[in-house]
């Protein structure tokens, strides 16, 4: 019964994105489907990191850094002729590579020790995307004068405006969700949640403790260059700055606040800090967004306070709780 009542749901929320456009295209509403394709990009980074942070317990703070990669990988071969799909393809590869490669030597670390080489990390590859000016532009970002990002072409149908971006994150978006809960339910997410809990029974019952990291390590990353391409198709144009720690912060405080390890907790975690933040700025003016942080923060600590699981946490890491509670 309750899976029927979960598709049902993702059902009508899917159909009620899907008609949205419709109603508010060409009305004093249509700047809301920008927003919305924004905060697509931020779900699609969410669900991403909960494979990491949510599934496995990595606790990375670094993520950013391969939206970045993803990003300009995918700028890079579109500056040099390449359409989207190709792009995307080879940026997926190169954000993967790199993944792993990171992956190797620093799974052996745990909890604040990962969280601090990966911090690391993501400052190192903003400082080497603002510093090295024969690939990346440095800060003045890409394309260069007399150079061009292409566009999105589907069949013939080229995407020009931001209702088709909003369809095209939305769709992508659904289909990271597929993914997502079809990985949790596989041997490989039990495997995942296995490490989670305990390393040390995990790797006493048989599991490839290492090997398990890397794959859910690598799972992330194709998330992050999927929406890294996107994006400068999307925008035209990318800068080191879009990538900085604190937009490392906002994807974990995303999962935090919605639910550690929950799918829709993790959505509406991504909705809330990116979305209403977004829509006040226009609905209140552009002095809101410097108290975004401060706001933030308070809510994470209340949330932390009075429902540490999240506002919509999954139902094993709520019985954990309630158990420890209960002791």
């Amino acid at each position: 019964m309750r899976k029927v009542t979960s598709t049902t749901v993702l059902v009508v929320n899917l159909l009620i994105l899907s008609l949205y456009p419709l109603f508010v295209q060409g009305t004093s509403l249509s700047y809301t489907l920008r927003l919305g394709g924004i905060v697509g990009l931020y779900v699609l980074l969410a669900l991403g990191l909960n494979i990491t942070l949510g599934l496995v317990g990595l606790f990375d703070l670094g993520f950013m850094a391969f939206y970045a990669i993803g990003a300009y990988s995918a700028s890079i071969f579109s500056i040099g002729g390449w359409n989207f799909w190709y792009s995307t393809l080879f940026s997926i590869l190169i954000t993967v590579t790199l993944r792993l490669l990171l992956g190797a030597p620093v799974l052996r670390l745990r909890g604040d020790y990962l969280a601090i080489v990966t911090l690391g990390f993501g400052e190192i590859t903003r400082l080497i995307l603002n510093n090295w000016d024969s690939v990346t532009n440095g800060p003045k970002g890409l394309p260069r004068v007399g150079e061009s990002i292409s566009g999105i072409k589907i069949w013939n149908f080229e995407l020009t405006e931001n209702i088709h971006y909003y369809y095209l994150i939305l769709a992508v978006v659904f289909l990271a969700m597929i993914i997502s809960k079809r990985l949790e339910n596989s041997r490989i997410g039990r495997a995942w949640t296995a490490v989670r809990e305990d390393e040390t029974a995990a790797e006493l019952s048989g599991i490839p403790v290492t090997r398990v990291k890397m794959l859910g390590f690598g799972a992330s990353s194709v998330f992050a260059a999927i929406a890294g391409s996107l994006f400068i198709h999307w925008e035209k144009f990318v800068t080191p700055e879009s990538f900085t720690f604190w937009e490392s912060v906002l994807v974990v405080s995303m999962i935090v606040l919605g639910g550690i390890g929950s799918m829709s907790g993790v959505i509406s975690g991504a909705i809330l800090i990116s979305g209403i933040p977004l829509l006040l700025q226009v609905l209140l003016g552009g002095d809101f967004i410097s108290y975004r942080y401060l706001i933030f923060g308070i809510t994470l600590v209340l949330i932390i306070l009075f429902r540490p699981q999240g506002l919509v946490p999954s139902q094993r890491q709520a019985l954990e709780l309630g158990e420890k509670d209960s002791k």
